[in-house]
């Protein structure tokens, strides 16, 4: 038999959306949870050919390390639902989105979030996969 995951409060399915936030790739942290900057260093739950670069799309769980923020933050390695990016990608009616910039959320490995407020717009297709999230924003694109 197959092993169970962890029991994770998003929804599982994913729609096909152009990934825009790489490895390496230094994000914003728009929640208040103390961190400002932080530093993709991994793709949760993607599979992918050999040698190629892992890319997260808006409302996937990247593994972040802080870079910014509060001292006893920095250099922690954290889980984050991507809630913004600037790669435009298009929707199922037609649209096509992009943002000023590439932004976080940070979770706990359960999946609840950490801060308590959410900065900025967040993409529709994040509190679709992530109904939590919805609670925080105060700007829904």
């Amino acid at each position: 038999m197959a092993k169970r995951g962890a029991k994770v409060s998003g929804v599982s399915y994913r729609l096909h959306r152009t990934p825009g936030v790489f490895m390496e790739s230094l994000v914003r942290v728009s929640d208040n949870s103390g961190a400002r900057l932080a530093k993709v260093v991994g793709v949760l739950n993607l599979k992918t050919t050999w040698r190629r670069i892992p890319g997260a799309a808006v409302g996937d769980v990247v593994v972040v390390s802080v870079r910014e923020g509060k001292p006893e933050l920095r250099r922690q390695i954290m889980h984050g639902i991507v809630i913004r990016q600037r790669r435009p990608y298009r929707r199922p009616d037609g649209t096509w989105i992009a943002f000023e910039d590439n932004a976080i959320v940070l979770i706990t490995p359960e999946g609840d979030p950490k801060g308590t407020e959410i900065h900025g717009p967040v993409a529709r297709e994040a509190l679709e996969r992530w109904p939590k999230l919805a609670a925080m924003v105060t700007m829904v694109v």
